[in-house]
Formats: C-alpha cells, structure tokens, sequence
C-alpha cells in the first residue's frame, strides 16, 4: 500500500468513473443588465420651454422698440413745432427791437425824444453834460 492509500483507510471508496468523453464546458459570457428606458420628455419639455421664452423675450423687445419708436415720432414732430414756434417768436422780437417800433412804442407811452445826452455823477449826485434832464417841455 501507498502512503496515500494509508491515509484513506478512514475514507469512503470511491466508484470507478465511467469511461465517457468528457463534455466541453459551457462557454460563459457577460449578460448586461436590462437597460432601462430613459424617457425624452423632460428633454422636449425643456426645449419647448427655451424656445417658448427666447420666442416671448423676441417679442417683448419689438414691442418695446415700437413703443420707443411712436413715442420718438411724437417727439419729433413736437420739437418740429416747437422750433417753429421759437422762429417765429425770435422773427417777432427782432421786429419789436428794431430802432423805428422802439421809437413808436416810446412815443405810444407819452416819452420824447431827448435833445440831448448828460449822465449821472453818483459822487456828489450832479448830472454832468447837456441841459438839465426834465427841462425840456
């Protein structure tokens, strides 16, 4: 006997193997798990919701610019009017300061014309120059 067989006595026989081919082993690959469908809908929704606000803040800014740009009519033809007013009243005072309507205007309040010129010495008070002012009559 073996050292081995020695080392068997406790043990159970084994029975013979029966002389078959031995069969390959099954061929193991990999199994990925299930992949789970992943739905488009919050994608579209947060498209739709882009092109909603870029499509609204579009519209708002040409509101807004046709807004601006009635208000600038407006103003315009107001500052065209006020020019015009200022034209003519500038025309008005130009012919208001000319010497012949100072002169109608100064005789329709009672003034004459002076003879002659003098001024005024504030010192002493004394007129200084022609006649006496006021003795003319």
């Amino acid at each position: 006997m073996s050292a081995q067989a020695a080392a068997r006595v406790g043990a159970v026989p084994r029975p013979a193997r029966p002389a078959v081919a031995p069969q390959p082993a099954p061929r193991l690959r990999l199994v990925r798990a299930p992949a789970q469908a992943r739905t488009r809908v919050p994608f579209v929704v947060a498209c739709m919701a882009i092109l909603a606000g870029a499509l609204l803040t579009a519209l708002l800014l040409n509101t807004t610019m046709a807004r601006g740009a009635y208000e600038k009519h407006d103003l315009d033809l107001e500052l065209a009017r006020l020019a015009s007013t200022q034209q003519d009243l500038s025309a008005a005072l130009d012919r208001r300061s000319s010497p012949a309507e100072l002169a109608a205007s100064a005789r329709a309040l009672g003034m004459v014309q002076a003879r002659s010129t003098g001024w005024l010495r504030l010192a002493d008070g004394t007129v200084q120059g022609g006649p006496a002012v006021g003795a003319a009559g």
